[in-house]
């Protein structure tokens, strides 16, 4: 197949998002089919990127606001959007998270007869409070609502998105199952694991005596929204040495609010250095209550860790009936110190990483690309192509303006 994907996030950025397309296009091209990305520019992104055989990225212009999600560059929605489409003639459309380089992907795709796929990652109207735009979240709603039925499948990575897009009047909407690189994930070997408070082997005891407290980890954007200081009573109390991951627009002030407490922060990781983090950490922190699916609670568990993570719709639905995870009250931080302490009893290291690893082991991105595909098959199937294609163009509140861009 020729599969054209039109992504509001894209490399070099770093997130779920792009972990989930940049391993599904991985798969996909290794399968032999060839692929599209049409992307917001990010500068010289591309420069001395090698090629990558079956793969094709253009890059359009892109905007950004600097206080609003750590002023990620979102793409026009401009003609050579439909352009690009044109021209490398897919067989299906992929337009992820479709809000504002997306309305270009999904008129494109309409307008040249295309079968079309959305999928929904991302809760931007949730998004919209912590940079002072709560007023907007009807009209984006709106807005994601024409979009998304444009399209002849919506994908959902999770329940609690399906109940969301639902409960806004999305329709064909299915499940497109997690996915975790197995193979990079996994618990470190003992002889790889330094000596901490919950080292488990023959000289356990002494270690416990001699190590430093557990280490507690936390993988993620440092945004507002993120939520990150219901952590504070966690690092202030001395029970962990907590690990902070990742970077973004509020990394200066939690730098403030944490100084004093062992707490490091090593700005973002990618690949084995990432994995390193994982397989080497005691337990996973988590604070965010505006995830669809929360990728690194997943990472997390592949890597053999237990988890502790703030109550949420989706962490309730992925951890609520674990044995080695533990959900606490967003209004009550405090709670994380005991979490923290009771998951880290529940048995040993190893016993841990064995009902940890257990959950995640059947979530491959091999096995959720093959399920993707399988959902292309049924759009670009004649029969459905024809339910795909109605008269009428995308209506919503911003339809006339798409039409103009």
């Amino acid at each position: 197949m020729r599969i054209a994907f039109v992504t509001e996030t894209w490399k070099p950025s770093i997130n779920g998002v792009v972990t989930r397309i940049a391993s599904s296009i991985d798969e996909l091209l290794a399968a032999g089919h060839e692929v599209l990305v049409v992307a917001p520019r990010t500068g010289a992104a591309d420069a001395g990127v090698p090629a990558v055989p079956g793969l094709t990225v253009v890059r359009v212009p892109s905007f950004h606001i600097s206080w609003v999600y750590g002023g990620q560059p979102w793409g026009l929605p401009m003609p050579r959007v439909r352009a690009a489409l044109a021209a490398f003639a897919p067989d299906l459309v992929h337009v992820v998270g479709p809000f504002v380089l997306g309305i270009a992907g999904v008129l494109g795709a309409r307008r040249l007869r295309l079968p079309l796929v959305c999928s929904f990652h991302t809760d931007i109207a949730a998004y919209s409070t912590s940079y002072h735009l709560g007023w907007s979240r009807p009209i984006i709603w709106r807005i994601l609502a024409a979009l998304h039925n444009a399209a002849a499948l919506n994908l959902v990575t999770s329940r609690h998105s399906e109940a969301l897009l639902t409960k806004h009047g999305v329709r064909g909407i299915r499940l497109w199952q997690r996915g975790v690189d197995l193979a990079r994930f996994r618990p470190a070997e003992a002889s790889d694991r330094p000596v901490s408070a919950h080292t488990a082997g023959a000289d356990a005891a002494q270690a416990r005596d001699d190590a430093a407290p557990p280490r507690a980890l936390y993988v993620g954007r440092l945004a507002d929204e993120k939520r990150i200081s219901s952590l504070l009573p966690l690092a202030r109390s001395g029970a962990v040495r907590l690990t902070l991951v990742g970077d973004g627009p509020d990394r200066a002030r939690l730098e403030q609010e944490f100084a004093g407490t062992q707490t490091e922060f090593t700005g973002s990781l990618t690949g084995d250095a990432l994995a390193a983090r994982y397989a080497t950490a005691d337990v996973f922190v988590f604070t965010s209550t505006t995830e669809t699916l929360g990728l690194v609670l997943i990472e997390a568990l592949a890597s053999g860790l237990p988890v502790v993570a703030v109550e949420s719709p989706a962490s309730t639905e992925l951890l609520g009936r674990l044995p080695i995870a533990r959900l606490v009250a967003g209004s009550r931080p405090a709670e994380f110190i005991d979490a923290v302490t009771d998951v880290l009893s529940a048995g040993t290291r190893d016993e841990r990483a064995v009902l940890a690893r257990r959950e995640a082991i059947g979530w491959s991105w091999a096995n959720a690309t093959q399920q993707l595909l399988g959902y292309y098959a049924e759009v670009v199937a004649p029969e459905a192509r024809a339910r795909a294609l109605p008269g009428s163009a995308v209506r919503g509140p911003d339809a006339d303006s798409a039409h103009r861009s």
